[in-house]
């Protein structure tokens, strides 16, 4: 009897715990629901503030700083709704991703996920508290002139983010009586390689208020700024606006002989803006330097999706959506990468052939890392060599493999013209094989419309015969 009725206590309390089980599941599953809903309508109402401030004067420099914060955490609760949104909506589990191509969603389990949502509509929330505030502030800015694009079209066409950066280097133009007179304001704009310091200024100089305020733009060679020619500053002398870009250090005495040459040909209010991927020449600076850093991960992500989808909605393609998040995120950053890539995908939007670009990525990058040490992000930077075999369709079969070099801005012993040209999306999409040699050439997609091109060349791996020879040339 005994036995019987542990029995029968057993059973129930095993339904009992599967049971609990089963409804807290439910209700985390619920909850998570609810979150990602919340999350949804409050980024919606985030969004409209941000995109609004984008089109005012922003001079107040507390505004800016609230702004910064607001927008950071609306690309941080993008970013999670891309993700655990996406997978709550194909009912993806970390095993069956949906693709081929062995993705990793780690992290997905339910409970991790859920906190992650959680973590990300606090923050927004916390972000969005004075947002009513910020907003009847905003009401007293003057609105920008701005031709109406849809979404898509204007980040294709015009710088995305940078809004804060922009907005300060804009206040320091149009402010009056600094410094005193007779002098000429300084404003230094440091940043590393390839984070957009150009496209910055571009975007700044062809805003309607700079424009009016400084009918002369002159864009100024660091290296020349002791030939500078003369004839390049509208006699009578008027107000001027001087980009100077320096990719090596000047000598200060350089400097201010270049100061004083500008302080005769411009006229009063000119101004001067230094671009500089090295920190040396912001000791020039009459005020403090504006600094670019490469995008954050939820900002570069949501770029990503934008630029890869153009008019599409990725809502419509929830496999694509988590294809393209992975490779975003092994891009590690380079707005290079993306802007080839986001192109190329855009006019194939295929589970396949996107599946085969991630692969492509995954395993040249594997291959730079073993070879070199490096991302292949930081070899371009660097203007390093780059192996690129595997994008040739015949690479895998031959019997030796020949790697494909990238030399970034050299063309060897050819002129120009004397090879075949090609662009990153022909060796992406795979369609050709790669000649012995060629052309590889890549356009900006926004002013100052920066070209990176370099000479491709097929070379045999040299192996080392003895434990001497392990330096490389």
């Amino acid at each position: 009897m005994e036995i019987a009725v542990s029995a029968v206590a057993s059973e129930l309390a095993g339904r009992l715990v599967s049971f609990l089980i089963s409804k807290y599941r439910g209700q985390a599953r619920l909850s998570k629901k609810e979150n990602l809903e919340s999350l949804r309508r409050l980024l919606l109402r985030v969004h409209t503030v941000v995109e609004e401030a984008e089109g005012r004067y922003i001079t107040n420099s507390r505004m800016l700083l609230q702004l910064e914060t607001l927008a950071e955490a609306m690309y941080r609760g993008y970013d999670a709704l891309d993700t655990h949104g996406t997978l709550e909506q194909i009912g993806a589990r970390p095993e069956v991703s949906g693709s081929s191509d062995s993705m990793d969603f780690r992290g997905f389990h339910s409970t991790a996920a859920s906190k992650e949502v959680q973590t990300a509509l606090r923050a927004l929330e916390a972000a969005s508290s004075e947002m009513a505030e910020f907003v009847a502030l905003l009401a007293g800015c003057e609105r920008m002139l701005r031709s109406p694009y849809s979404c898509h079209l204007h980040i294709d066409n015009f710088m995305f983010g940078r809004r804060v950066e922009r907005q300060r280097v804009i206040n320091v133009l149009m402010q009056d009586g600094h410094p005193p007179p007779g002098a000429l304001a300084v404003l230094p704009i440091i940043g590393g390689r390839r984070v957009g310091k150009k496209t910055l200024v571009w975007s700044v100089c062809s805003d309607d208020r700079i424009r009016s305020r400084f009918p002369s733009i002159l864009h100024v060679d660091g290296c020349e700024i002791q030939m500078i020619d003369r004839g390049r500053f509208t006699p009578p002398p008027v107000r001027t606006l001087i980009v100077v870009e320096f990719r090596s250090d000047v000598d200060d005495r350089e400097w201010h002989e270049f100061l004083t040459l500008l302080q005769t040909l411009t006229g009063a209010g000119s101004k001067v803006v230094i671009i500089s991927r090295l920190e040396r020449p912001a000791r020039f600076g009459t005020v403090n330097p504006v600094r670019i850093n490469s995008l954050s991960r939820e900002e570069y992500g949501y770029l990503f999706k934008v630029l890869a989808f153009g008019s599409s909605d990725p809502a419509d393609h929830p496999r694509l959506a988590l294809i393209g998040k992975e490779l975003a995120t092994m891009m590690e950053g380079s707005l290079v990468h993306l802007n080839v890539y986001s192109s190329v995908l855009r006019n194939n939007l295929n589970v396949q052939f996107w599946s085969r670009a991630l692969r492509l990525y995954r395993t040249v990058m594997e291959a730079n890392l073993s070879v070199f040490g490096e991302h292949p992000r930081a070899l371009l930077d660097r203007g390093s060599t780059v192996d690129i075999t595997r994008f040739s369709p015949s690479s895998s079969a031959a019997a030796t493999p020949l790697r494909f070099v990238l030399l970034i801005g050299g063309r060897g012993s050819s002129g120009p013209g004397e090879l075949p040209s090609m662009t990153f999306g022909d060796i992406i999409a795979g369609s050709v094989v790669l000649p012995m040699k060629f052309e590889l050439v890549w356009e900006s997609r926004l002013p100052p419309y920066t070209v990176i091109s370099g000479t491709c060349v097929a070379q045999k791996p040299q192996h080392s015969t003895s434990p001497r020879k392990k330096r490389r040339t």
